[in-house]
């Protein structure tokens, strides 16, 4: 998966280099296939209710009830961190953006509602921009940046789902992982993270990529999928956050510079 985004890079800095008419085809054609690829996602996960139940039966059979006991502790260990981040975000909008915590989260309150219910960053984007401008009082130039940028690159909540998720899926099946494989495992989740879609779900076919890497079978993905929505839009939550944090802080210093 890092490899891809890789890649991806680097074919979108050539991009910049050819001529218009090829760059359209070429971006007409990538659109298509992102279309085709989610279409076949969204398919699939449909069926995903019995095939999660049928999977989960099979774990459950081979590796005992301890499995999904610890769910709760891998479930908890999720939403800690994800607290932890968000407090996190409100300290640096108290250091650097010069904005009590209660204020921010006054402003910010309707648009982590929203990112809680629907579960993606792309769809709550004009009322980030909206509530940026409004209620945190950031400049318009920096809000028609900052945002589109943050929900397409800025996945801190992802990031941290993924190496939580692997390292536990690791812990279930009894596969050891070095202080290094520690330090790559994370990396690669902070890289796939940057190139997940804003879309509910698709982080875990991205983190299905990543566990590949460290030898858990897919079939692990069963123990934490039927879990995933509520960890999913807590995710997003935080990520939006992160959005708007990075919105006032960055104009407070353009502003004080």
């Amino acid at each position: 998966m890092l490899s891809t985004v890789v890649l991806a890079m680097i074919v979108g800095l050539a991009l910049m280099a050819v001529s218009r008419e090829a760059r359209r085809i070429l971006l007409e054609l990538f659109q298509a296939t992102q279309e085709i690829a989610l279409m076949i996602i969204g398919g699939a996960m449909k069926l995903a209710p019995l095939a999660v139940f049928a999977l989960i039966c099979t774990i459950t059979m081979r590796l005992g009830f301890s499995a999904i006991a610890g769910m709760a502790a891998y479930i908890g260990t999720v939403l800690l961190g994800l607290i932890m981040l968000l407090i996190f975000y409100l300290v640096m909008v108290w250091m650097f953006g010069n904005m009590p915590p209660g204020q921010c989260l006054h402003g910010i309150r309707e648009v982590q509602l929203l990112a809680f219910s629907t579960s993606s960053s792309a769809a709550v984007m004009p009322f980030s921009m909206g509530a940026a401008e409004k209620r945190l009082g950031v400049t318009p130039s920096i809000v028609r940046f900052i945002i589109p940028l943050g929900a397409t690159i800025n996945m801190d909540g992802t990031a941290l789902y993924q190496v939580a998720a692997a390292v536990f899926l690791t812990q279930v099946f009894g596969i050891h992982l070095s202080v290094w494989s520690l330090v790559a495992l994370a990396g690669t989740a902070v890289g796939a993270s940057i190139g997940t879609p804003s879309t509910p779900g698709v982080g875990i076919v991205v983190l299905a990529s990543i566990l590949q890497g460290v030898g858990v079978p897919p079939s692990g993905i069963a123990l934490i999928i039927g879990v995933d929505r509520i960890l999913d839009m807590s995710r997003t939550t935080v990520n939006v956050t992160g959005d708007l944090t990075a919105c006032t802080i960055m104009n407070r210093w353009l502003r004080t510079t």
